[in-house]
């Protein structure tokens, strides 16, 4: 498939070449492929026109290009089809096109793992927990923080929102919604991170001890109920976010509680609420959900 770059030859070898136009319509490959395939040396014209650049091919190069346009229609690549083409033994053809068999067998499963995941993110299943989204602005609070492991953290928590609680009313702060917390996920996964207890507030705190101020950034969130004592949010966490990582876009930061009945007002650990949520990207209707307390 080689060819000159001269004028055209002589008058029997004009007739006998096919112009661009006609090879176009011959072997189903447009003029415009014919150009790109000529330009990177797949299918050379025998034939080039210095002065007006016409192209001309050979009848005996329809079925080359009739292997081309077949090969370029499952999609294998130009240098892969080249090599094909020059292969004088079928058992390297053979081979070259289960390699490219092989290349789109790996990317339909990595197609069909994508569209898995989209589908994950759009359609809910039936056994998944009760989730709510919800954007919540960000806040001013007070707040205590501290490292510690999963079995320390309800000690803590109770430890530590006491010490808030009256630190608001020895300031005179005046509190703006319900108390809430912050865990490194470390915490949920691995059982040892950071976590804050703080309760929202407007006025001016002076830090005390261990308490300070604290601005709680805004977020949008996939939030689960629970009512009961803290010892159970752990496993809550843990399925939460498995859920997040599968069935929503998540985000880097930490999981929230938002306490909505807790010791003071309400004794008895079978009657506090709370709730959950991880940070994620909302990709629901965001009118959906309920502003944050």
């Amino acid at each position: 498939m080689t060819g000159s770059a001269g004028s055209a030859g002589s008058a029997a070898g004009t007739a006998a070449a096919l112009t661009v136009g006609d090879f176009s319509r011959a072997t189903g490959l447009s003029v415009k492929s014919l150009r790109h395939y000529h330009q990177v040396g797949l299918l050379i014209p025998v034939q080039v026109n210095r002065d007006s650049g016409y192209r001309y091919y050979a009848p005996d190069q329809i079925p080359a290009a009739q292997v081309i346009r077949r090969l370029r229609d499952l999609d294998m690549p130009v240098t892969a089809v080249k090599a094909v083409l020059t292969a004088s033994d079928p058992v390297i053809r053979n081979a070259l096109i289960t390699a490219h068999l092989d290349r789109l067998e790996a990317e339909l499963a990595r197609t069909r793992a994508t569209v898995g995941s989209l589908r994950d993110l759009l359609q809910r299943p039936a056994t998944a927990p009760l989730v709510e989204h919800r954007t919540v602005p960000a806040t001013r609070a007070v707040g205590i923080r501290q490292t510690l492991t999963m079995e320390d953290a309800l000690p803590w928590w109770q430890g530590a929102l006491g010490e808030l609680n009256a630190t608001v009313r020895a300031q005179g702060l005046t509190r703006t919604g319900p108390s809430g917390g912050l865990s490194s996920i470390g915490l949920c996964r691995e059982g040892q991170g950071e976590a804050t207890v703080y309760i929202p507030v407007a006025g001016t705190t002076r830090p005390i001890g261990r308490v300070v101020p604290l601005f709680v950034p805004a977020a949008e969130l996939a939030i689960v109920p629970h009512r009961g004592s803290p010892a159970g949010v752990g496993a809550l966490c843990d399925e939460l976010d498995s859920y997040a990582l599968r069935h929503e876009i998540s985000v880097d930061g930490p999981m929230r509680t938002y306490h909505l009945r807790e010791p003071e007002p309400s004794p008895d650990p079978d009657q506090w609420e709370i709730e959950i949520g991880r940070p994620v990207f909302r990709a629901d209707n965001p009118t959906a959900g309920r502003a944050s307390a």
